[in-house]
């Protein structure tokens, strides 16, 4: 199994948007957070993220497959985020996201500190960035009854 990241460029944007939507559409259907969920997004937003001069999006390949995305920008040069990273649903739980994280973060060694937000109702996603060494931070923002929006930060 070979994972690798690859910058993305304009012309990728309409099958990350595809995956995208296919990757957040299960958590639309649990959370009906209408208002924040990826899967409600336009390809534009792909576009401004793909062409934001502190960030940018990567393809995850596996196995030459495009089967996610990982997008990241930067608050300050050693201040990263990830926001967001998908996978296909078919590919998830095959340690896919585990490695794309590890390659982002050493693609950008002067980084200090890496932080994401997730949903804290989705327990896989939460032992994943705990398990890759993000820390739970004192944060949280109610999206609505059913989901809570959780902080995560790591120091490197």
């Amino acid at each position: 199994m070979q994972i690798r990241l690859e910058k993305a460029v304009e012309t990728d944007a309409e099958a990350i948007f595809d995956i995208q939507v296919k990757a957040f559409n299960p958590l639309l259907n649990v959370y009906k957070d209408y208002d924040t969920n990826p899967a409600n997004e336009t390809i534009e937003r792909v576009l401004i993220r793909m062409n934001n001069p502190d960030g940018g999006f990567y393809k995850i390949l596996f196995d030459d497959v495009l089967v996610g995305a990982i997008c990241i920008f930067w608050r300050e040069e050693t201040q990263f985020w990830i926001s967001p990273m998908f996978i296909l649903p078919a590919y998830q739980g095959k340690g896919i996201a585990q490695k794309a994280i590890r390659l982002i973060e050493g693609l950008y060694p002067q980084a200090t500190t890496w932080e994401l937000r997730t949903i804290l109702q989705e327990k896989r996603n939460c032992y994943l960035y705990e398990k890759m060494g993000y820390k739970l931070e004192d944060w949280k923002h109610s999206l609505n009854e059913k989901a809570t929006l959780v902080h995560y930060k790591k120091i490197c």
